[in-house]
């Protein structure tokens, strides 16, 4: 026989049962009794003592210290916020403890954290000695971000004798109701900048990458490169929010589109952690690459050269045997040179002459730059030479024997060949791991010629 299952409400009992009685008069005594051991805690408890330890004030600024030695500089600073939310200090010490807590996490290397503490530093009260210091943390911790737009603004507030027209605050654009700032058009060219240079960033040290940053937004702040910039990203804005409008994002073959693109950003970003955390490139590592590949890092020798260029030989002869019995070079180019991107100079070419290369001025001629550096200088050479400009007639300046180039030279040049090497080198490895691990097969035969067929043979006539 089966159980029927009951789902009807149980009945309510008898109000005035013994049983509910008893219930309210237990819930009675416990709430009495919790509001007593509050009161008594409460009570027992010091003024400076601090939430979730016991410890008192004295205590933790103790504990703070000694994290501090043992260089747990973010523990510090954590013991330091606790003392703060229940020790009850104001005015200039809070703006002090502020100030530490700042210090710490900037040794820590958490540069944002540590912008908010010296901002509360110098908001809860100002504090003389700690002015000029709070300048500098900031300045560092900006540069130590990369965030060199929003460095340049707060240097401009911090310097600017108007406190309410803060800095970056001029308007430059505007879609309907919405207001674009200078501030805001500077930070969206930064972001832009990061973006472009983020293939580097496994290339480079992190001071590498943010010099290159610095130098590019240089380059960007010219008034006729922000406007260009800014009409651009309008254009894209206002063509973005048209699509959200029309609901292109819906359409299969977007979304096809954005999958792709989606998938080409998260592999790259994948290879660029992979490339950061695998390269480290010490001073003494590119020491070794620069001895094991001097051969790299040579100027070959070089010339100065002087010429006059003239229309015919017979011309060329007279002029090289007139220079040759003293006469003054100079003079003769800037009285018969048809060159008059040197005759003013007095035939002077102002780019050097790089052995077995391109002669700057004249072309690519092997005879000449051999007769260059087989000669003296200075020193007429001994005959005149035909182009496809005329005839030379050459004349040797001055000569620089090849030398090696020091390291101090070549510093930037080998940390980038260094670290192009190492990149190809990780990038390979990783990709072949990443291919075992998910079992990737290429079938190298598949992509092998399709054998011709033999020619049909030709029955043959009776």
């Amino acid at each position: 026989m089966t159980e029927k299952l009951d789902f009807s409400l149980p009945q309510k009992k008898p109000q005035g049962s013994a049983t509910g009685k008893l219930t309210v008069l237990l819930l009675i005594i416990l709430v009495v009794l919790a509001a007593a051991n509050l009161v008594a805690g409460r009570r027992g408890r010091s003024p400076e003592s601090v939430s979730g330890g016991g410890l008192s004030a004295e205590q933790v600024r103790t504990l703070a210290a000694r994290l501090a030695q043992r260089n747990l500089y973010q523990q510090a600073a954590a013991a330091w916020q606790d003392y703060l939310a229940t020790a009850g200090c104001a005015g200039a010490e809070q703006a002090r403890i502020h100030f530490q807590i700042g210090d710490l996490l900037e040794k820590a290397g958490l540069y944002a954290d540590a912008i908010e503490h010296y901002y509360r530093s110098e908001t809860v009260a100002e504090v003389k000695e700690l002015g000029p210091q709070i300048n500098a943390r900031i300045k560092e911790c900006f540069e130590r971000l990369g965030k060199f737009t929003a460095l340049r603004y707060e240097l401009m507030d911090r310097t600017s004798l108007d406190a309410s027209q803060p800095a970056g605050g001029k308007v430059v654009a505007e879609i309907g109701a919405e207001k674009i700032t200078e501030a805001q058009l500077d930070a969206r060219l930064e972001e832009n900048l990061e973006n472009q240079l983020a293939p580097m960033q496994g290339l480079l040290t992190p001071e590498q990458f943010n010099e290159q940053k610095k130098r590019a937004l240089e380059q960007a702040r010219d008034p006729k490169t922000k406007q260009e910039f800014l009409q651009g990203w309008l254009a894209q804005e206002i063509l973005y929010r048209q699509a959200l409008q029309e609901k292109l994002g819906d359409k299969p073959e977007v979304q096809r589109v954005v999958h792709d693109l989606t998938r080409q950003a998260l592999s790259q970003q994948l290879m660029n952690d992979q490339l950061a955390a695998k390269i480290h490139i010490t001073d003494s590592d590119l020491q070794m690459y620069y001895a094991a590949n001097k051969d790299k890092y040579t100027e070959p020798e070089q010339a100065q050269i002087s010429h006059v260029l003239v229309r015919e030989e017979g011309q060329a002869n007279e002029l090289l045997k007139r220079a040759r019995d003293g006469a003054d070079f100079a003079a003769l180019a800037k009285e018969l040179s048809l060159d008059e991107a040197t005759k003013s100079s007095g035939g002077r070419i102002a780019q050097e002459v790089t052995k077995g290369a391109y002669v700057p001025g004249i072309g690519d001629a092997n005879e000449i730059n051999a007769a260059i550096f087989a000669a003296g200088a200075p020193a007429v050479l001994e005959k005149p030479f035909k182009t496809e400009k005329g005839w030379e007639v050459i004349k040797v300046e001055q000569k620089r024997a090849a030398r090696q180039k020091s390291f101090e030279e070549v510093s930037q040049q080998v940390a980038m060949q260094l670290l192009r090497q190492k990149r190809e080198e990780v990038q390979r490895q990783y990709i072949q791991e990443m291919m075992d691990k998910h079992q990737v097969v290429i079938h190298t035969s598949a992509f092998a010629p399709a054998p011709q067929a033999a020619p049909k043979e030709t029955p043959s006539q009776p």
